[in-house]
């Protein structure tokens, strides 16, 4: 064991340290007098400097930090704190340079002034993001995550203190250890893990949100706790020195919430932006520091008052403006000096001094395993799987900015020293470095994906519920996509789930969300634009009225607010979560009056293409020519015209999959048109195989293998169809991609929708001069060539393409995987 001395020199400083609470630091500061009313020496200029000096290294240091550990899905918490360790005692402040003119003791009183300033205006803006209303409807597992997740952190946090109490001298013992010990491990940070989970593209599953319902319970919880621990302590331990506290609050609550409310109201019914709303925030931002001030004077830190503040202020406008205009100036500049205070109170010189390695350890390993151990008990009782309970615990064990202000609050009323405090910083590190390997590993890797190829519609029995990820920009994509659901056939027997989701490009935020709507719930997408919000109604009203005119749909919209760039990743993850069988997206041009297309929207190419290319299911990509095949409910019939163009492949046998569930519906037609290799391609296969090369070899076993997939499966259609009157089958001949567009030109150019493969992966003789000037790969050659004819109908195009989970390799390993499910293999 090792030992710190009694007495040592650091550079100008004279430390007389034990490894108590207590230490005393002596040094020379003589500031001479010009007269007996001014000092010739500005006080803040021994300060200022210093703090400016502390806040431009601390951004450098941690923006490398940040750089460093994106590629590794790291949080910015994460390399803030490093970035505060590193400057702190044990790291770099060990340097002289660093002590004496970086991190000086007599620069402390500043930066905690300042680090306290930022953490109310933190706890501001976390009480604005925080959404009490899932809380409202919390399930038995969730409420139960959450209650396990507080008490048995709370039993750990006591128990640990207990032990270290026992192991070290008796004079180093302060009972309100225990307090802020169970606090900081019960603790999980609401905003930090909306973060962590908005970067892992999980925030929308299902494990995102009771992660997050739960971290709201937990929050609140561990607040109040938190200010109950203070005022005791404060108050010498008498229980009654709280009621001021909650006196304050409930004041807030009940006469301060109506007047906020009036103000919302106000700048709501205002239309937009005015100078008024700007005097509202002013305001509002005025508010914080008297509530910060008042709930000091009842024996609470300034931060709860603003906390409570920020969670009366109703979602709005004024939250949305607020946030726009303070958010990245508090995170950025203002919360700081937490992180150098933290980094200068850790110190792991003397991290193991006095204690057994071994039980320091052990101390470490049972603050981060807690939560964890608590979450698999949760989901081993409801048996769920065991990886979502890993995958709770980890994320549950966001500790996150609040932790730091709990140690920090503990540490100044000596419920830490400097060496308990070290151990918990370090394990607050461990816990966040671990969520995103441990997450990625349960919930993003491979491994649980294998069974996602059975929910591909070739495989699933007609009669099966549809799950439909209907995704749109605008209400200009809502016409043909709701149309398109309609004449797919929802009936009580064969119900239609859509999860109708409204893509916004990312503004005004530091990271990605998704709402889920309410039908009586007012929406906001996290941008200024009144235009946006009202576009979103209309999207949630046009899903919730298909709804009601189809019984055997269920609806449930949704917005992403996501970066275009990885917009993609929000809508597998949540294709994933809800087992959805296909997702639809528009295409993103769209017609204009004169014939030709007019682009919706560059960006929208680029999501199209992402999710093209990494969707875990099948996708459809509609190009709306304005299909209209609603029900006429005077006549009560209606009639649509669907014809389905078959090549070769796997994406063809899954648009005719979709084409068969709609063939369900009496009143549609549905044209089957098969085009299959004349003598003049295949006798030019035949001279091309050449069996002594293995490649050619192979192709020529892999284009045997879809052949005969492609019989099994349209054989099988020809059969189970044989009596259905509205059904037809055609098969045509055809040597060339020439020979189909003459066909479709002059035999099957009058339908109100095609549907066809993409045939992505697959190289087809039939369609190989069709793909050689290709503009729009993502429509496939077919689909492309149908886009550009100019046919007697206007029809509308759906092409649709059957994906697999990456770990299923190449388009051979593919097919082979295909081949075996279809055949029974």
């Amino acid at each position: 064991m090792s030992h710190k001395p009694k007495f040592y020199t650091k550079g100008k400083y004279n430390i007389h340290f034990g490894m108590s609470n207590e230490f005393t630091i002596c040094y020379n500061a003589s500031k001479p007098i010009s007269s007996s009313y001014w000092q010739s020496v500005d006080p803040l200029m021994t300060t200022l400097p210093v703090f400016l000096l502390q806040l431009s290294v601390f951004i450098a240091i941690s923006r490398v930090l940040m750089v460093l550990l994106r590629p590794l899905r790291q949080p910015r918490f994460l390399s803030e704190l490093l970035a505060g360790v590193l400057l702190g005692p044990g790291a770099l402040g060990m340097t002289g340079w660093i002590a004496n003119n970086l991190t000086p003791f007599e620069g402390s009183l500043f930066l905690e002034t300042m680090a306290n300033v930022g953490v109310t205006f933190y706890m501001f803006l976390v009480g604005l993001e925080m959404d009490l209303s899932p809380v409202r409807k919390m399930g038995t597992t969730t409420m139960s995550i959450a209650i396990v997740g507080i008490i048995l952190p709370l039993a750990a946090g006591v128990g640990l203190h207990s032990i270290v109490v026992q192991l070290r001298p008796t004079d180093r013992a302060p009972e309100m250890g225990a307090y802020f010990w169970s606090i900081a491990l019960s603790l999980t940070s609401f905003p930090d893990l909306a973060r962590i989970l908005s970067d892992l593209k999980l925030m929308h599953t299902d494990l995102g949100k009771t992660a997050l319902t739960a971290a709201v319970v937990n929050d609140l919880s561990c607040s109040f706790l938190l200010v109950v621990a203070v005022s005791l302590i404060n108050g010498k331990k008498e229980l009654y020195v709280a009621i001021p506290v909650l006196v304050c609050m409930t004041v807030f609550w009940f006469s301060l919430r109506p007047f906020i409310r009036k103000i919302v109201r106000h700048i709501s019914g205002a239309g937009k932006e005015t100078a008024a709303s700007d005097k509202h925030i002013h305001f509002i931002l005025s508010l914080v520091f008297l509530s910060g001030f008042i709930t000091e004077l009842c024996g609470a830190h300034s931060f709860y008052g603003a906390f409570m503040l920020g969670l009366i202020i109703p979602e709005g406008e004024l939250v949305t403006n607020i946030k726009d205009k303070v958010e990245e100036f508090v995170v950025g500049i203002l919360l700081p000096p937490i992180f150098l205070i933290t980094g200068t109170r850790t110190n792991t010189e003397y991290f193991f001094a006095d204690y057994d390695v071994r039980m320091v350890m052990l101390v470490i390993l049972l603050a981060i395993s807690a939560k964890i151990i608590g979450a698999l008990i949760v989901c081993l009782y409801f048996k769920c799987p065991m990886r979502d309970g890993l995958a709770l615990g980890v994320l549950m064990n966001t500790k996150g900015v609040l932790a730091v202000i709990v140690l920090n609050e503990g540490r100044n009323m000596k419920g830490f020293d400097q060496q308990t405090y070290s151990w918990i910083v370090i394990a607050i590190l461990l816990m966040t470095v671990i969520i995103g390997p441990v997450v990625s590993f349960t919930h993003k890797s491979a491994r649980h994906l294998r069974s996602y190829n059975d929910r591909h519609l070739e495989r699933s029995k007609l009669d099966t519920p549809l799950r439909v990820l209907a995704c749109v920009h605008s209400t200009r994509n809502l016409s043909g996509l709701i149309s398109l659901l309609q004449i797919s056939n929802s009936t009580r027997k064969s119900p239609i789930t859509v999860f109708a989701v409204h893509l916004v490009e990312l503004a005004g935020r530091t990271s990605a969300m998704l709402i889920f709507h309410d039908k009586n719930r007012t929406i906001d997408t996290g941008n200024n634009c009144s235009r946006e919000k009202a576009e979103a109604e209309q999207i949630v009203s046009a899903f919730e009225s298909f709804e009601n005119d189809n019984h055997g749909a269920i609806v449930k919209p949704l917005t992403v607010v996501s970066p275009y760039a990885s917009m993609h990743e929000d809508v597998n993850n949540f294709a994933l979560d809800k087992f959805a069988n296909i997702i639809l997206i528009p295409f993103h041009k769209r017609p204009d009056t004169s014939g030709g297309w007019t682009d919706e929207n560059l960006q929208h190419e680029l999501v199209n293409q992402n999710l093209l290319q990494t969707s875990p299911c099948s996708i459809g990509l509609l190009v709306d020519r304005g299909l209209t095949c609603f029900p006429n409910s005077q006549k009560g019939t209606w009639e649509c015209r669907v014809s389905m163009l078959f090549v070769q492949g796997p994406d063809d046998r899954e648009a005719l999959a979709y084409a068969w569930r709609m063939a369900g519906n009496p009143n549609l037609m549905l044209t089957l048109v098969r085009f299959v290799p004349g003598k003049e391609v295949s006798d030019e296969l035949v001279e091309n195989d050449d069996i002594d090369n293995p490649e050619v070899f192979s192709d020529k076993l892999e284009r045997e293998r879809q052949k005969q997939l492609d019989d099994d499966y349209i054989n099988e259609f020809r059969f189970r169809t044989m009596h259905n009157q509205s059904i037809s089958f055609i098969e045509k001949q055809v040597n060339s991609g020439d020979q189909i567009v003459s066909a479709i030109s002059s035999a099957y150019n009058d339908f109100d929708l095609y549907v066809v493969g993409r045939g992505h992966g697959i190289t087809s003789p039939l369609t190989a001069g069709l793909s050689s000037w290709s503009e729009f790969p993502e429509l496939g050659a077919l689909g492309e060539t149908l886009v550009s004819m100019d046919l007697e109908s206007s029809a509308s195009v759906l092409i649709v393409q059957q994906s697999y989970p990456s770990s299923s390799g190449s388009k051979k390993s593919r097919t082979s995987d295909a081949s075996k499910d279809i055949l029974g293999g």
